[in-house]
């Protein structure tokens, strides 16, 4: 193993400067995948599980969706939310029971919400409810991008180390070309955010400026 006393934000950094893997690149059609954008995860004001990595992020997710519709292209939205007495939350639900856990995300509760600044189109986008990390996870999310023929996701929302990259390497795993902009994505501490970045960025996608994201439908 090798040691260093860099910071994982130095580390990121010097791979995203000097990259040693090949870009997956873009595909001929993508989906915009917007992962728990809730205010359980959003509201650092109100909630000790909000965190936030980039002021804008919002704003940058609302110009990708608005882009995502005017192409036609698939914009999908998913939170998280548990009933009453936790059991659909199963074994994660175990490890602590407190009013900021996360199977104490009620349905009907604030924590459920998606972001007030968040500009969703409840005719043309798809919302849905996960349980677990992956975006896939017993969710319709794979039917829908075979339905729309889709090879390529770009995947916004938190954080990072967590449902982020699961929701990564399941893409990766169904064989899309997936796209992280980093701009988009956000954890509660640098030091997981960016470890996180670099292990996708090495393994499991393309970590990209969003710029890149904004010409690439750009060009369609």
């Amino acid at each position: 193993m090798k040691i260093s006393n860099k910071t994982a934000r130095e580390i990121f950094n010097d791979l995203k400067s000097n990259p040693s893997r090949t870009k997956f690149g873009f595909g001929k059609k993508a989906a915009l995948v917007n992962v728990d954008p809730q205010k359980a995860y959003t509201c650092v004001d109100e909630f000790k599980t909000a965190y936030e990595t980039d002021p804008r992020q919002m704003e940058y997710i609302n110009i990708l969706a608005s882009g995502f519709r005017s192409l036609d292209w698939p914009v999908i939205w998913t939170h998280v939310a548990y009933m009453e007495d936790a059991s659909d939350a199963g074994i994660w639900g175990t490890r602590t029971n407190t009013t900021d856990s996360l199977q104490n995300i009620k349905f009907g509760s604030r924590r459920s919400e998606f972001d007030d600044r968040l500009k969703i189109d409840r005719i043309k986008d798809a919302v849905y409810l996960k349980k677990m990390p992956s975006a896939f996870f017993e969710t319709p999310l794979q039917s829908l991008l075979v339905w729309h023929q889709v090879d390529t996701l770009i995947i916004t929302g938190g954080s990072t180390s967590g449902c982020i990259r699961a929701t990564a390497v399941d893409s990766l795993s169904r064989g899309y070309r997936t796209i992280v902009p980093e701009e988009c994505v956000a954890d509660k501490h640098e030091s997981y955010h960016f470890a996180n970045l670099t292990d996708l960025l090495l393994k499991y996608a393309d970590v990209v400026n969003v710029q890149e994201v904004y010409d690439f439908l750009d060009n369609q």
